[in-house]
């Protein structure tokens, strides 16, 4: 454990303490937020005048999320708030017109964006013309102009002295309660009760699980295992998650997210955030059936899209040149081609763009590989966008058909000139070498400490050296390799899910092998072990 902790540069006793045992008192004050005190006398001022406040969040997690936290939160202090997410189609994504237009029809004297508005110039003009305050909150990294709301609450604004730059929109969502709160007179503690949407979003943001995130996450996976909301007990239900049980962020990020995002991408957002906001465990039970169906959906529509969009590469992508891509598909849904660009720039290990054409006009969804600022490359791409918006790893674009060409070639030169003539691969980063006889339940119990994992924290890979393999690997259903790692007296199962192509040939050599894994729990007919997760099987040097 010392030795991971120094490789994840917690070296004195302090700060190793600090890391493996977080504390919500170390969370910063939300009013060193720039606007947060104009933002909170605003909200606590609507909630007792009896003003209506519209939450207006995004279509994903993220905004889902926030949404649901924020406007369970202000009538939670006896205000009168509703909540509203965007459709994606129709509306797309980010403040638009048509959301300022709703928000007007139900009544706002308050409009608070949650994770979107910082980039909604011309929407968020058209509510202060009709009288109506917005309060941004958003943690994307803003373009050269801010909208002229009434406050902007966003950590990566110009002028913000905000410690920690990582929140999610959701985070930045749980500051403004915390002060609306303290504003309010009501107890520190209330903020407590929104950790498990926090949590929610913050991992499936895929947001740095450091600073602040490692914070929320660590309480909030605590506080989803326990949560008393329908929704999320209906939705842990269909993902196979037994409530009460612990909640890892790996069961966040592949079971929970994917079906919060499957009602953004292919189905209705609204329900997603009818879904978290519900009281009756009868509508979540039957909400989340839906999630389900929507969640099906996306699986079949991303993989026959992903399919087209590697096929539309095949005679257009040159390995060897291209340090950019950039596809474009007639009638693809515009809901999956965010998770396209995901595959797209994990086959091909390029920063990704994936255009959605309907008519004259394209959406797009960008994604990066590691230190590639995408936000930054698509900046200088810009004259040939409508409008775009995002961070270092993902971002999103508006773009008209006949701009597409000059766009591929202005994101190819971007994408050239910062990647350099390098050969570009992955590169698996080990964080220690181990002995089989090093390997037991305690280390596999200690490391989970160093959770939760995610981007920025990921779990530790150990790698073992110069082992055998007992017998032979068995390849299983699924394309999953089962094998038995051997070193002297030492023995570890093993197993490679999904890589029985790329492992096998490795694993059936007469050669000792380097095998880098991680360490996952087994239980079979009620007995727990552990077993090694391979990521990677080399010939041994």
């Amino acid at each position: 454990m010392c030795r991971l902790l120094a490789v994840r540069e917690r070296t004195t006793p302090d700060a190793a303490k600090s890391f493996l045992r977080p504390r919500l008192e170390d969370l910063h004050d939300p009013a060193l937020l720039l606007d947060s005190d104009r933002a909170a006398d605003r909200l606590a001022a609507a909630v007792e005048n009896g003003e209506t406040v519209v939450v207006h969040g995004d279509y994903d997690a993220d905004g889902i999320a926030g949404a649901a936290l924020l406007g369970g939160w202000i009538r939670a202090a006896g205000g009168r708030a509703e909540a509203i997410v965007p459709d994606r189609t129709r509306d797309g994504y980010d403040l638009s017109n048509a959301g300022v237009d709703r928000s007007i029809a139900l009544g706002a004297g308050v409009i608070v964006t949650v994770d979107c508005g910082i980039a909604a110039l011309d929407p968020v003009r058209r509510a202060a013309a009709a009288g109506v305050d917005v309060i941004v909150t958003d943690h994307h990294i803003p373009g050269p102009r801010l909208p002229d709301a009434f406050a902007i609450l966003n950590p990566n604004r110009p002028g913000c002295a905000y410690p920690d730059k990582r929140l999610c929109g959701a985070g930045v969502a749980f500051k403004l309660g915390q002060l609306l709160s303290r504003r309010l007179g009501r107890s520190r503690d209330e903020a407590w009760d929104y950790l498990d949407l926090v949590a929610l979003a913050t991992i499936a943001d895929q947001v740095e699980l450091d600073g602040e995130n490692r914070i929320l996450g660590r309480y909030g996976l605590r506080a989803l295992a326990r949560t008393t909301r329908p929704g999320l007990n209906a939705l842990m239900t269909g993902a196979k998650m037994a409530p009460g049980n612990a909640v890892t962020s790996e069961a966040v990020a592949f079971r929970l997210a994917p079906r919060i995002n499957a009602a953004g991408r292919v189905g209705d957002a609204s329900k997603a955030l009818r879904l978290l906001l519900t009281a009756d465990s009868g509508e979540a039970r039957s909400l989340a059936e839906v999630l389900e169906r929507n969640n099906s959906d996306r699986r079949e529509i991303e993989r026959r899209t992903t399919e087209e969009a590697l096929a539309r590469l095949e005679g257009a992508y040159d390995a060897a040149t291209d340090r950019g891509v950039v596809v474009a598909g007639e009638g693809w849904h515009p809901g999956v081609i965010g998770i396209v660009a995901s595959r797209v720039a994990e086959r091909l290990f390029r920063p990704s763009v994936v255009i959605a054409l309907d008519g004259d006009e394209g959406r797009g969804s960008a994604r990066s590989i590691p230190g590639f600022d995408l936000h930054a490359a698509i900046a200088q791409c810009g004259t040939h966008l409508e409008r775009f918006g995002g961070h270092h790893q993902a971002a999103g674009m508006d773009i008209h058909r006949d701009r597409v060409p000059a766009f591929r070639d202005a994101f190819q030169d971007v994408a050239g000139r910062r990647l350099g003539s390098v050969e570009l691969r992955p590169v698996l980063h080990v964080d220690l070498e181990v002995a089989l006889g090093e390997v037991d339940f305690d280390l596999h119990r200690y490391a989970t400490y160093l959770g939760p994992h995610g981007r920025g924290n990921p779990e530790p890979l150990y790698v073992a050296r110069a082992v055998r393999v007992a017998g032979g690997p068995r390849v299983l259903t699924g394309g999953h390799v089962k094998f038995e790692m051997v070193d002297g007296g030492s023995r570890l199962p093993a197993i490679g899910f999904g890589l029985a192509d790329r492992l096998v040939p490795e694993l059936t050599g007469n050669g000792p092998v380097d095998v880098a894994f991680n360490l996952i729990e087994n239980t079979f007919r009620g007995r727990t072990t552990i077993q090694a997760r391979v990521v990677d099987v080399r010939p041994a040097a």
